[in-house]
């Protein structure tokens, strides 16, 4: 009985673990909620259902431990479908769909924020006041995407060029 019961407390302790390792994933909503309670950067994973590296990118880098972790710890983490049908409320602002359905209609926040740059996936970082620092488009791997997240996520680029910077970040990847 004693292995049974030992070995039902391991699966529950595993299974526990691993539902904690995912991104938290937000609304805009909730994110300028947050706002007001901590602050914090902002990154927006803005990608389309049809995108082929946006669901590697999902698959591969977002389900990184380290990566997760960073995240979660730094950033409100948004996930933006960029021909989504949803309306979302963004700074005082509402924002919609033009055209949902139709082949490639983009929702006017995601041409906002990517400032009509649509190219999938980009990742979008804002500051802590909800406004644009950059827009970063592209596929990366965890091991690349670990110095950018840190790039943004600690405040770096507000006084190091991120060439200098990616030459010097030692990451755990």
């Amino acid at each position: 009985m004693k292995p049974i019961l030992s070995l039902f407390i391991i699966f529950i302790v595993f299974q526990f673990a691993h539902a904690q390792e995912t991104i938290n994933w937000m609304s805009f909503e909730e994110a300028e909620y947050k706002q007001a309670q901590e602050q914090k950067a902002v990154l927006v994973f803005m990608h389309t259902d049809w995108c082929g590296w946006c669901k590697r990118m999902q698959r591969e880098t977002f389900s990184n431990p380290t990566i997760i972790s960073f995240i979660n710890e730094n950033f409100y983490a948004i996930d933006l479908d960029a021909e989504g049908a949803d309306t979302i409320l963004f700074k005082g602002q509402t924002f919609v769909n033009q055209n949902p359905g139709q082949k490639r209609q983009y929702h006017d926040l995601a041409k906002v924020l990517a400032q009509g740059r649509m190219s999938f996936p980009t990742v979008i970082y804002l500051d802590s006041q909800m406004n644009g620092i950059t827009s970063v488009p592209g596929f990366f791997p965890p091991e690349k995407f670990e110095p950018v997240i840190n790039y943004y996520g600690t405040g770096a680029y507000r006084h190091s060029n991120w060439e200098r910077y990616k030459e010097e970040f030692n990451g755990s990847l």
